[in-house]
C-alpha cells in the first residue's frame, strides 16, 4: 500500500509533464478545417449596399482572394480592420463576409472605417459560415485562383500574422 501511495502520485505528475510539453507546442489560433483543400461551398448572398446583387462561389475563380469574417459586433474585427484596408490598398483582393450583423450597421461602419473588401457579402443566418466551418469572427480564407481554399486564420491578422504566417501562403496563391 505505501508504494501504491507513492507511485500514483509520481505518475499522475509525470502525466501532467507529458501533456503540458505536447500542449505548450501547439499553436493555440490553429483550428483544423474540414474545408482546406475543398471548394468554397455553394451560395448566393446579397451583396452589402447594393442588396438587389447576388453573389456565388464563382467570384473566387480566376484571382486569389482572402475572404474575411467580419461584424461590428466584432471587438477583434475593429483591431482588425485597418490592417486590411492597408492590405487591400497593396492589390490585395479581400471579400468581406458580414456575419450575424445589422446591415445598417454594418454598412455605417464600411463607410466611417474605410471599405478594405472588393464587396462585403451578408450573412444574416450565419448559414454560409457554417458550411465554411466558421467558429466566430475574425477568421480569414485564403482561396486560391480555382476557388480552392488552402487555408484557414483564426483571429487578427496585423502586420507579424501576415509576414510571418500568411504572405509566404499568399506568394503561393499568385
Amino acid at each position: 500500500m505505501n508504494r501504491l501511495n507513492f507511485f500514483l502520485p509520481l505518475a499522475i505528475f509525470i502525466s501532467i509533464i507529458i501533456f503540458l510539453i505536447f500542449a505548450l507546442g501547439r499553436d493555440p489560433n490553429h483550428i483544423p478545417s474540414s474545408m482546406l483543400n475543398r471548394p468554397v461551398p455553394s451560395f448566393s448572398l446579397s451583396v452589402l449596399g447594393d442588396e438587389d446583387n447576388f453573389k456565388d462561389n464563382k467570384i473566387f475563380v480566376g484571382k486569389p482572394a482572402l475572404l474575411n469574417i467580419w461584424a461590428t459586433w466584432c471587438f477583434s474585427c475593429r483591431i482588425e480592420h485597418p490592417y486590411l484596408y492597408k492590405l487591400s490598398s497593396q492589390g490585395v483582393r479581400i471579400v468581406g463576409l458580414n456575419y450575424k450583423d445589422n446591415t445598417l450597421k454594418a454598412k455605417k461602419w464600411l463607410n466611417d472605417k474605410k471599405d478594405p473588401y472588393i464587396f462585403s457579402l451578408i450573412d444574416q443566418e450565419g448559414k454560409f459560415a457554417i458550411d465554411l466551418g466558421v467558429f466566430g469572427a475574425p477568421e480569414t480564407y485564403m482561396i486560391d485562383s480555382d476557388g480552392i481554399i488552402r487555408y484557414k486564420h483564426v483571429g487578427i491578422i496585423d502586420d507579424l500574422v501576415w509576414r510571418k504566417s500568411l504572405l509566404p501562403i499568399w506568394k503561393n496563391l499568385e
